[in-house]
């Protein structure tokens, strides 16, 4: 039986993840903390990797998450600096403007946090034998190993013990979803999230990988399920799935080795 297998959030939007055992649903249906917090220049526009591929030179950390601690540790290859996420926010938003040599202000949102969608503003979801498969199609330029893929696809939540793109089977037709379980919270798969530039390139430097994408269309459109809805695919440049998670399971917890189940959540759980 499908099983989760890993947990990532990305408390600032953009930048590094940090691995759970186990995290909470929010009151808005997302998971807790992740993109909680948004970089915005002064149009009040996102300031995040399809705006500045800068942002990959920069890691960041969160030391003792899951014990309560709100610190963000940025490196930037010269400089290592710590801040208290809200203690601190101001002198964080100060030095990221230095960094990225604009003004900018952080924005905070403790209920959905910033999703790319925000119609499937619950957790993104793909198996690891899918990031597997990806990994396998990229050997010419330097075989990208299983780390970089799923840093360049940035999803929250993996799936063990499943076929490739198992995900693919939890959408159906446009305005319909598809209801399942992880444990004991229920989701409602929505549609294959809609890639960006950033897959593309290095999540180290930066680095344009040479025709990733043209890689990745031509070996997904080969690879596609043949007993998915196809219509959700005007193009080929889709990986892992978008869902939401209904306002009902709020204060839910997901845990590392929770079991999938497809169907609606029964009385029982």
């Amino acid at each position: 039986m499908a099983k989760l297998d890993k947990i990532l959030i990305f408390p600032l939007k953009s930048l590094d993840a940090i691995a759970l055992n186990e995290v909470k649903i929010s009151a808005g249906g997302a998971l807790q903390g992740d993109r909680e917090f948004a970089l915005f220049d002064q149009q009040g526009r996102y300031l995040n990797a399809k705006r500045s591929s800068k942002i990959h030179s920069l890691r960041s950390n969160y030391p003792n998450y899951e014990l309560g601690d709100r610190l963000i540790c940025l490196d930037d290859g010269s400089t290592s600096v710590t801040f208290h996420l809200d203690q601190d926010r101001a002198n964080l938003a100060n030095w990221l403007s230095q960094f990225f040599e604009q003004s900018l202000t952080i924005q905070q949102n403790i209920d959905n946090g910033f999703p790319d969608d925000p119609e499937a503003w619950g957790a993104t979801i793909i198996s690891l034998a899918s990031l597997e498969l990806v990994q396998s199609w990229y050997t010419a330029t330097g075989k990208l190993d299983i780390e970089q893929i799923r840093r360049r696809f940035r999803t929250n939540l993996e799936v063990a013990d499943t076929e490739a793109f198992w995900e693919d089977r939890l959408f159906t037709k446009n305005g319909e979803t598809v209801p399942f379980q992880i444990g004991k919270v229920e989701f409602l798969g929505t549609n294959p999230c809609q890639r960006c530039p950033v897959p593309t390139r290095d999540p180290y430097t930066g680095q344009v990988y040479p025709e990733f994408q043209k890689i990745f269309v031509k070996q997904r459109e080969q690879t596609l399920p043949t007993n998915i809805e196809r219509s959700r695919f005007n193009h080929f440049y889709r990986l892992a799935l978008n869902t939401r998670i209904p306002l009902t399971e709020a204060g839910k917890t997901l845990k590392v080795g929770d079991f999938v189940r497809l169907g609606a959540v029964s009385d029982s759980t």
